[in-house]
């Protein structure tokens, strides 16, 4: 089992778009440079990096399938991600995967090999602390006025400080030692 770190899109990863804040034209989309260098201290660590975004849109075509497909590539490879988790679907539809319902955390931990138990949610809204507390993991909110005031573990500044607090308390409970990514041959 591995522990990893699931990070909001929007506005962690990747530049708020216009409007409701996501970015629905690959024009639009624009990876955070700033987040390199503590993912970098993450991954180094051995944490799996994962994504997650709600994006009921593209039922209705926005953004298209096609332009998030190629979003999400270009944030995998910009960032070094294992994956970016996708619910399509609107609140309204009651998806186990919608957050903050935990789906997206589950199947991740069913395709990856991911203790939950010894992951985090980073982010800057209260619905992923929220999906957090129902999977399992540890909620580590940025403080923004998206906060809410709903479930939280920490709240920090910024993703440095997110960053910081993570390996903080992995270190606190030994995950890291048990749960670290094998080395590369």
């Amino acid at each position: 089992m591995r522990a990893a770190v699931f990070f909001e899109r929007d506005g962690i990863l990747v530049q708020p778009g216009s409007g409701n804040g996501t970015p629905v034209t690959l024009d639009e989309f624009h990876v955070l440079d700033q987040a390199r260098e503590p993912l970098t201290r993450l991954r180094d660590a051995g944490f799996y990096l994962f994504a997650t975004t709600n994006q009921p849109g593209v039922t209705s075509g926005t953004p298209s399938r096609d332009d998030l497909d190629r979003m999400h590539a270009l944030l995998t490879q910009r960032l070094d991600l294992i994956d970016v988790l996708v619910c399509p679907h609107a609140h309204d539809d009651a998806c186990p995967c919608h957050k903050p319902r935990p789906g997206l955390l589950r199947e991740a931990a069913r395709r990856h090999g991911i203790d939950l138990d010894h992951s985090f949610v980073v982010s800057d809204r209260w619905v992923d602390a929220e999906m957090a507390e129902a999977a399992g993991a540890t909620s580590v909110l940025l403080h923004s006025n998206r906060n809410g005031h709903g479930h939280h573990d920490f709240i920090v500044a910024d993703l440095a400080a997110a960053v910081d607090k993570i390996l903080e308390i992995a270190d606190q409970v030994g995950s890291l030692r048990l749960l670290a990514r094998p080395p590369s041959s």
